[in-house]
């Protein structure tokens, strides 16, 4: 059994996002919550959101274990480009991208 819960849009980029995946990846939810809480980076607080929303999904489905469950798989996707523009020297600009992330936990039984 799987349940994943998907967040879009997300004002961080892909990069740092997949540095929280490998600290969590193959843990048991609770385990995996007690190791973001501790992280000072932005995109835990992110992470810890769509796993929370992941395990309120599982909830809804009457024959899983929430105890049970495992984090099998954290992606990071990039999402699209917010393009700025700065000013430089001798009146010229240079490009800045912004980046955004599709973040999606997917959660399974750890009795499987």
């Amino acid at each position: 059994m799987q349940v994943k819960a998907v967040a879009r849009y997300v004002r961080v980029s892909p990069q740092k996002v997949r540095w929280m995946a490998e600290a969590i990846k193959g843990k048991p939810v609770g385990k995996a919550l007690a190791t973001i809480k501790f992280m000072p980076q932005k995109a835990a607080g992110i992470v810890e959101k769509v796993l929370r929303s992941a395990v309120a999904n599982a909830e809804q489905m009457p024959d899983v274990d929430i105890d049970d469950l495992v984090v099998s798989n954290l992606i990071a996707d990039g999402g699209p480009l917010l393009k700025r523009f700065a000013a430089r020297a001798r009146g010229r600009g240079t490009r800045i991208l912004k980046r955004t992330s599709h973040v999606t936990v997917i959660l399974t039984d750890a009795s499987l």
